[in-house]
């Protein structure tokens, strides 16, 4: 019997799983919520009984798939649809509950969550209900490392290969392998993921937060997502100690969790033997030089050099690994290092990280294939391969990467247009579309630190969600839907 073109069955059975988990994930707030007496209490468990009861019927409807298998196009359809009926699922809670009672808030504030990104529509967070608030943290811990890898990793729903849904969510493009069962890699994964939140939650703990807002920090600190439980974002907090925490988790956490596992194995020489991991570190160290150097140059400084210091260490850190929490408002310290910040935007931290972006590996390959070419113009005939770690890199890869990077800048230039033509001033249309796509959050302008999205016409907010959720998912995994290549049988 000839196998099917695109198995919808096998499909709809995987989302109902995922369906399954979010439902089960949103309950975790039900406690949070009758411990502090919510008003959102009716809301999490009438949302989280409807979600799970779809995903079981959905289960249930589509049953009896054992011997299927999850060809390409399916992986590609359960990651875009799974992240899709997350989003709609998750969006319950805000709606329910009349925290945020218009739907596109509602699922805007989703998606950007569950991708990380960390943009708000939310001008009073403060005045949220614990259990909402919690529920909006935990949708940024579910989507940092994906939460398709978490089903692969803890709970046997598939009954089918994995592979091809790992490659289709695994971030970035690292080839490493942890373990040779995907099964165990994913598992590995997040036990890492779970110990580093459950880390930080007890320093920030010792360090003077109570144990809800450390809680919510550290789930929305590990996924680089950036969510706070304040409107102030981690300024509130305006303890040395605890913004060093964060700063630490926020590198971590936009660090290969590839390399992080063999930190747990004591296997440092890993770390040095990295090119993009020293490219990350010098990153952030050049950087955050430069602009403590600027802000002394032209008087900008308004406190002392170790509050500076963290300041400009603390947002760097921020946004080069796409987490996107504010300490200040850096659009304050000039147009220099405003322009710098917009630049960052783009770039992200580590493959194989939770963070957004380009990744620095690829900016890395591109920077050298492009010095390269000066070389292979002098010598024509000679064979100039491009490395990495010391290894050459396959053509193919970089081919890849220039169709992703070209891909990338299109989808800016093409987002913008649309913004712009949607009413939003051209460059508050810019950092909008550059800060989702990257899934940074914060940009610049009226969309910076300080500020909100809430001001965006409806349609602008369902065009960066589009962009978010593409952004998240590497571009390709969602672009591909859009092809006739993907449609067609052969």
């Amino acid at each position: 019997m000839a196998s099917r073109f695109i198995n919808f069955k096998v499909i709809a059975n995987v989302v109902g799983g995922l369906i399954i988990i979010t439902g089960a994930l949103m309950a975790l707030s039900i406690p949070i919520s009758f411990f502090f007496d919510g008003t959102d209490l009716i809301s999490l468990c009438v949302s989280s009984v409807s979600t799970v009861g779809v995903g079981v019927l959905l289960k249930i409807l589509t049953r009896n798939n054992k011997n299927d298998e999850v060809k390409k196009r399916d992986g590609y359809l359960i990651v875009a649809l799974g992240w899709l009926s997350m989003t709609l699922f998750g969006s319950l809670p805000y709606v329910f509950s009349g925290s945020i009672p218009h739907y596109s808030d509602a699922f805007f504030e989703t998606i950007s969550g569950l991708t990380t990104t960390g943009a708000t529509i939310l001008e009073d967070i403060e005045a949220m209900p614990k259990g909402i608030l919690f529920w909006r943290s935990m949708t940024q811990w579910i989507g940092g490392m994906g939460i398709i890898v978490l089903t692969i990793a803890i709970l046997p729903l598939l009954g089918v290969g994995g592979m091809e849904l790992f490659a289709s969510e695994a971030p970035g493009p690292t080839k490493d392998k942890i373990h040779p069962r995907i099964k165990e890699t994913a598992k590995r994964l997040w036990i890492i993921y779970f110990s580093l939140t459950v880390l930080q939650c007890i320093l920030l703990m010792f360090a003077g937060m109570d144990f809800y807002d450390a809680i919510n920090h550290s789930l929305t600190t590990m996924s680089t997502g950036g969510f706070s439980t304040k409107q102030a974002s981690v300024a509130h907090f305006d303890t040395p100690i605890i913004q060093y925490i964060i700063i630490v988790f926020m590198f971590i956490a936009g660090t290969n969790f590839t390399l992080l596992y063999f930190g747990v194995k004591l296997k440092f020489k890993k770390f040095w033997e990295n090119d993009e991991f020293k490219w990350y570190l010098g990153a952030v160290a050049a950087l955050t030089f430069i602009i403590v150097g600027v802000l002394y140059l032209h008087n900008l400084q308004d406190s002392s050099f170790e509050e500076n210091f963290r300041a400009v260490l603390f947002q760097v850190v921020s946004v080069i690994t796409t987490t996107g929490y504010a300490t200040t408002d850096f659009t304050t310290w000039g147009s220099f290092v405003t322009f710098i910040f917009f630049l960052l935007l783009f770039t992200g931290a580590s493959a194989g990280s939770t963070s957004g972006g380009m990744k620095l590996v690829r900016i890395i390959l591109l920077m050298k294939n492009g010095f390269l070419e000066f070389k292979r113009r002098l010598h024509p005939n000679a064979i100039v391969p491009v490395t990495l770690n010391r290894q050459s890199v396959p053509p193919k890869i970089i081919y890849n990467l220039l169709a992703f990077v070209f891909f990338y800048l299109f989808m800016f230039v093409t987002g913008s247009i649309v913004m712009t033509f949607l009413g939003v001033d051209f460059m508050e249309a810019l950092s909008a579309v550059a800060t989702s796509i990257g899934n940074v959050g914060p940009g610049i302008g009226k969309l910076g630190p300080s500020y909100t999205f809430y001001h965006l016409p409806d349609a602008a907010k369902w065009v960066l969600a589009f962009l978010m959720l593409l952004g998240r998912l590497e571009l390709f995994t969602i672009a591909i839907l859009f092809t006739p290549y993907f449609w067609r049988r052969n």
